[in-house]
Parts: C-alpha cells; structure tokens; sequence
C-alpha cells in the first residue's frame, strides 16, 4: 500500500463521516421536532419502542445518536429501562437503512444530488430549503467517498488472500469489524466500507458476514463513552445495548454457514447481500429478544442494581451529549429542568410559609438551601440554552428555548423574593410589635393565592394538563386587586391603633413582594403558550433566493 493509496483511503473515509454528519445534522434540523413529538408518544408497550427507535433512527440517520439521546433520556428519567431496551433495538435495525441505500448503483447520480443541494444551501433564505440543500450535498458526497475508498483499495485485487483469512477465521473478521467501527465511530462507515470492498471482488461474503457482525459490537462502544459520568439508570441502558448486540451475536456464530446460505439467497449483487445480512441480522436479534424484555431489564438491573434517585438535587436534565446528537431534543431538556426548577420553587414557598406564618425555625436553613440551587439552576439553564443556541437549532424551536430560559429566570426571581419575605420576618421579630392577627390572616390568604398562582403556572407550561394561562391572569390579577384592597384595610387599622407604625412599612412592602410573585408565575403562563410547538412547514414559506 503506496503513501498515497492510504491518504486516499484515509481521505474517503473522511469525506464518508463528514457525509453522513452532515445528512444526519440537517435531518435532524427537519425533523427534530416531529421526532421529539413521536418520542412523547412512547408508552410501555416494547413494540412501540421497537418502531420509535426504528423510525427516529432513520429520520437523523445515526444509531449512535438515538442510542445516545436514549441513556439521556434515561440519565434524565424520561424514560424507563424496559422502553429504553425497545428504542435501543429499534435504532439497530434502522441503522441497516443507510447500508441498503449504498447498496443501490446510483453512482452516476452522485452529483445531481450536490448540483441541487448547493444552489439550495446558498440561495435560498429559508432556513427548511437550506437543510434540504445540506442534506443533498451530504447524499452526494456519501457516494464519492464511497467511490474514493473503492478506488484506493485497487491495490489489494492482488492480495485477496488477506480478507480470505477472514472467512477461515469468522473471529478475526468479527475482531475487524468491532475494531474499525470502534475507530471510526460510525457503524455506517464500516457497513459502507465493507460493501466497497464486497463490489470490487475483494471480499467475499463469508469474509465480510463476521466484519458485519462485528460491526454491531464496535458500534456500542458509543454509547458506553456516553455513559461515562451518568446516573445508574443510563449505566443500565448501556449495558443493554452492549448486551443485545453481544448476546446476538453469539447466537449468530454459530449458525454461520446456515445464515451465509440464507444472504445468498437473497440477492445477486453482494453489495445487496451485505447489505441484507446487516439488516436481517438485527431485524432477526430484535426478534429473538422483543418477547422477553421484561426478563432481559431484570438481568440488566441484577448486573446493575438500581439505586433511587435523590430528590430536588441540582440539574437533573441538562445533559451536554443531547446538544451533541441532537440540540432540537436538548429543548425539551431545558423545559423539564425548568418543571424541575418549579418543584423546587413551590417547596421554598412552602418552607417561607412554615416560617413566616407559621414561626417554624427550623424551615430557615432549609429555604436558604432551596435558594443557591434556584440561582445554580438558573445559571446552568441559561448556559446550556447558549450552548444549543451556538448548536443551531430551527427557529421554532429556538423560540420555545428561550421561553424556557426566561421562564428559568422568573422562577429564580420568585426564589429572590421568598429570601425577601425571609429577610422581613426576621426584621419583624426583632421589633416590639408584631403584625395583627386579622394582618397576618389576609396576608395568609394572599399569600395563598399567589402559591396557586405560581402551581397553575407550572401546570401551563407542563400543557395538556386542563389548566389555561388565562386561569393564572385572572389569578394574579385578583392578588393585585387584593394588595391595592390590603393596603387600604391596613391604613385604616393603622388610624385605629390596631397595627404600630414601625411594621407598618414592613407590611407594605411584604404585600408588594408576594404581588410580585404573581407577577412572575403570569410571565411565567404566558411563556408556556409562547412555548407552545408552531404548526410543521412554516419553515418553508420563506421564498427562495433569486440567483
């Protein structure tokens, strides 16, 4: 192999990976929201899983990015093991999409695909055309650097006793397989690789069986370095790819000679037949395994025990291998950090209304606490939204980002204010008098109000959940209302002697700090209907660019 055979092959290789990034970015930037929507419809039927990861597998064409959106998913708790091991499974046999379309002889159309990607990608203003252009150009280059390793590798038309080893030794091919994946980080890459060598003559089907083989062990490898730093529950949706694939091909080895003869029979061409072996591989160990799910996320909770989560801790959700594989998908991180952030938010009002109404000590410390994690949420959401902002993501997407990042940001100012009401009690206890007790009734109620307020709020941007933001309007209009009536009712209580001057301001200013918490949850309300997904295609209404 000359210097230049391996800067060849090496340079394909590249144009390859750089093919497939570039078709499975802009299928995600089209369809990251639709796939974000099918993914909500996952229920806890295995099947459905099955065809979720299959059918989201295809769209960003990428295993390893659904894999890897699947132990976020998982990290995150968004998603049980048991659907985990489905959309694992899936996202193996929608992988094998991308080995059949290289199988097809279209080779004479390679450039068709980039001369009307490009005129797409720098010439038209829609942002929905210019992914389509990119996608194009991706297609057109998968095919040159498929046709730039098949020429490299002319070379060993002369040393075909090299890849004949591998069909005497399926192991050697099987360590091949796992290895290149493992360096390449792309199952398609080896897949396409394979099949190059397959239509010059230099492979032959019984050799390239145990590199395909291989290749699906090779190909976890990714999902194990994106469990590194997670939670057990993503550590376990990591051992059950690594094992399905494992397992699966154990039980293919040996039965070798009888599946080589069922490939051949499938097609003429071996382009197609190594093709076929790859998708009825895991269509058939997808198979094998569907019925016994339940048993199967046993062994893996026996190989790695789980272990409960701890409540309201700092960001659960944030994940930065979302943003990596799919930044549309890191939104719905952001929002349910954001719901996480409001359970933390509600809990500190509670410990505020454990002391301030209530006198209870002991709820200081722990209010205090709630506090810095509002302010460390905060900061945290607004970094990762910069980070999927600087990722790129379709606008309307972008638009619910940055609902989520305010709404992150009223959510931390209600947490100010309850340090506030904090900081009043204590002022007001080192003074002689303290508030009436028909004082500290009508605060109690307003106090009240203003919590279920900000608990619809959260209900709002949950959506679907029978709660609308004119609810919370109406909420928050009637705790104005009350402050303007309060302040009355206390200037009068004030000219009765029944409440002392020196709280009397502080009464004043308590009644403005709990109003502006009903301030924050109507910003909050309306946020979630700014939220809301946009109806598919406005992208595409923009015109393209006149040459």
């Amino acid at each position: 192999m000359t210097i230049q055979s391996a800067i060849q092959l090496f340079g394909g290789i590249g144009i390859f990976l750089f093919a497939i990034r570039l078709i499975s970015d802009s299928l995600q930037l089209l369809a990251g929201d639709r796939m974000r929507g099918l993914i909500a419809m996952l229920t806890r039927t295995p099947l459905l899983g099955v065809l979720v990861g299959t059918a989201s597998t295809v769209l960003i064409q990428s295993s390893s990015a659904t894999t890897v959106m699947t132990v976020s998913f998982v990290d995150a708790g968004l998603m049980t093991l048991n659907q985990a091991i489905g959309v694992i499974m899936g996202a193996n046999i929608g992988t094998t999409v991308t080995g059949q379309i290289l199988a097809i002889n279209i080779k004479s159309f390679t450039y068709v695909f980039i001369v009307i990607g490009i005129p797409l990608t720098f010439f038209c203003k829609s942002k929905f055309y210019q992914y389509i252009g990119n996608g194009l150009i991706g297609f057109g280059l998968l095919f040159i650097g498929m046709q730039t390793m098949e020429s490299s590798m002319s070379f060993l038309r002369t040393r075909q006793d090299i890849f004949l080893t591998f069909s005497d030794h399926p192991l050697l091919g099987l360590l091949a397989g796992t290895l290149l994946t493992f360096l390449v980080q792309s199952s398609s890459a080896t897949v396409g690789l394979t099949i190059a060598l397959g239509m010059q003559g230099l492979l032959p089907l019984e050799a390239a069986i145990p590199i395909i083989l291989g290749d699906n062990i090779g190909t976890t490898v990714t999902a194990v370095l994106a469990a590194i730093g997670t939670n057990r529950a993503a550590k376990q949706a990591c051992a059950a790819h690594v094992l399905f694939n494992v397992i699966g091909v154990c039980i293919f080895l040996p039965l070798m000679p009888f599946y080589i003869g069922l490939i051949m029979d499938t097609a003429d061409s071996i382009g197609h037949q190594i093709a076929n072996a790859h998708s009825l591989f895991n269509i058939c160990n997808t198979l094998v395994f569907l019925p016994f799910v339940g048993i199967f996320a046993s062994l893996i909770r026996k190989i790695i025990p789980d272990r409960p989560r701890q409540a309201l801790q700092d960001a659960q959700y944030l994940d930065p291998r979302l943003i990596e594989v799919t930044p549309g998908i890191a939104v719905q991180a952001v929002k349910n950090e954001c719901l996480h952030m409001g359970e933390m938010t509600l809990e500190m009002l509670d410990t505020v209304e454990g002391l301030f109404f209530e006198h209870k000590e002991e709820c200081r410390e722990q209010a205090q606490v709630l506090e810095d994690r509002l302010d460390n949420l905060h900061k945290a959401i607004l970094a990762y939204g910069d980070d999927i902002l600087s990722a790129g993501i379709a606008d309307d997407a972008a638009a619910r980002l940055r609902a989520f990042m305010a709404c992150s940001g009223d959510l931390e100012r209600i947490g100010d204010s309850g340090t506030q009401l904090l900081d009043f009690y204590t002022y007001r206890r080192t003074q002689e008098h303290d508030f009436s007790p028909e004082a500290m009734r009508e605060l109690s109620a307003m106090f009240s109000d203003t919590r279920m307020a900000v608990r619809k709020a959260l209900t709002c941007l949950v959506g679907n959940q029978g709660v609308e933001p004119v609810e919370v309007e109406a909420l928050a209009a009637h705790v104005r209302e009350m402050e303007a009536d309060l302040r009355i009712m206390h200037v009068e209580r004030l000219s009765r002697g029944i409440c002392h001057a020196e709280t009397g301001l502080i009464f004043i200013d308590v009644l403005g700090v709990i109003e502006h918490v009903a301030y924050r949850a109507r910003k909050i309300a309306r946020a979630s209907s700014a939220a809301k997904a946009r109806p598919a295609g406005n992208a595409a209404d923009a015109p393209c660019k006149k040459a």
